[in-house]
């Protein structure tokens, strides 16, 4: 399946597989959905140098997406990025994340960043792994920081440093 950068056509689709994911109160702290306008200028702001956007088809539909994010927006941070994945449910656990994260792993030294991240919830188990299966380990945790329908939630920052593209077999 082609992963490539995302254009304006793809944001409902984007919008659309983020939104999905609002319900079950594991993957995002958005409690109400997004809506394209309101993430137009996130798409048209990109840096496609440095923080893309990708999407990844199948049969000309949006499976998947890779943002990566500026972390903390400072120029000393430069070299780091968050990056969140996110796959439509109908195509989960075919390896769409994996190699979704394979590839930003990869292009991270092109991107100029030595280091990325990402934010997880403690109890999204499924995230959690795929990450840590591409080497990411945990540099940050913080107790009950989000609610969620009255729940107090936990925030893992996982964290992998890259120093040069890595052949796929060795991940």
């Amino acid at each position: 399946m082609p992963i490539r950068d995302a254009v304006e056509a793809d944001l409902p689709a984007i919008v659309e597989i983020y939104n999905a994911t609002i319900p079950s109160r594991r993957v995002t702290a958005d409690t109400q959905p997004v809506t394209v306008e309101s993430r137009l200028a996130w798409l048209r702001d990109r840096n496609y140098q440095s923080r893309p956007l990708w999407v990844m088809e199948q049969e000309q539909t949006v499976v998947g997406w890779l943002s990566f994010q500026s972390f903390y927006g400072r120029p000393a941070y430069q070299a780091t990025a968050e990056v969140s994945v996110y796959v439509a449910a109908p195509y989960q656990r075919r390896g769409i994340g994996q190699v979704l994260l394979q590839q930003a792993i990869q292009r991270s030294p092109q991107l100029g960043l030595k280091n990325l991240l990402g934010f997880i919830f403690a109890h999204n188990q499924p995230s959690l792994r795929l990450f840590e299966k591409f080497g990411f380990q945990q540099w940050g945790y913080l107790p009950q920081v989000a609610s969620l329908d009255g729940v107090e939630r936990d925030l893992v920052i996982l964290g992998r440093k890259i120093s040069g593209a890595e052949p796929l077999d060795q991940l």
